[in-house]
């Protein structure tokens, strides 16, 4: 019996076995121009199979695939040049973390870089309209990931930290009220019950106890 694992592997395996004994009989052929007109019906099977078919670089990325699977053996007249071996085993290059370090994380870096803009502007209403919005922000991002109550004594005493003292609230300003930030955001007691797993309470006979437990 022929199974899986004792066949070759798959190369590109969205296009199926068949596929690939196929593109593999594709050498036998002596004939290069039979071998090349059988390569095009190969590629109109592959664009049948493909999912991906709204990219502009569709048919090159079928031809590439055609080599690939082939490991770069075929000599065909190809409407495109294959790609490039090295290319093709290149690694990308490392992602690397980022180093800057929030001191509140549930504000965010986008957070820090806008009151770093507010910073440069000159003193005036406009400022002072930016500070009271950008204050409002830090509290809705606060209620976000922290759905107890915070104070505008809170937000402004964080405003005042993350600016080095250069941006402030003044006492006229009031911020928006958490009750209204909440009901913006749908953050309600029926939601945040809704959003916690129901676990069955069960007793030592492993029958379901009455009342549920929900656990976060």
């Amino acid at each position: 019996m022929d199974y899986n694992t004792t066949r070759s592997l798959m190369i590109i395996p969205e296009y199926g076995r068949n596929v690939q004994n196929m593109i593999e009989l594709l050498p036998t052929i002596e004939d290069r121009y039979k071998r090349t007109k059988a390569a095009y019906f190969i590629i109109n099977v592959m664009a049948q199979l493909s999912v991906q078919k709204d990219t502009s670089d569709f048919k090159q990325k079928l031809w590439d695939h055609l080599h690939i699977i082939s490991r770069f053996t075929l000599d065909i007249d190809s409407p495109f040049p294959p790609p490039s071996i090295e290319k093709l085993h290149r690694k990308p290059n490392q992602i690397r973390y980022s180093t800057n370090r929030i001191r509140y994380g549930h504000y965010g870096q986008h957070v820090f870089n806008m009151i770093q803009k507010a910073i440069e502007f000159e003193e005036g209403e406009e400022k002072e309209a930016l500070v009271n919005a950008l204050a409002n922000y830090m509290k809705k991002s606060f209620l976000t990931w922290n759905r107890d109550s915070v104070s505008d004594g809170t937000i402004a005493a964080n405003l005042e930290e993350l600016s080095k003292g250069r941006l402030t609230i003044s006492d006229e300003s009031k911020l928006t009220a958490t009750n209204e930030i909440l009901a913006r955001n749908n953050i309600t007691a029926a939601s945040y019950i809704k959003k916690k797993k129901f676990v069955p309470r069960r007793d030592n006979t492993g029958f379901q106890k009455k009342g549920p437990r929900f656990v976060k």
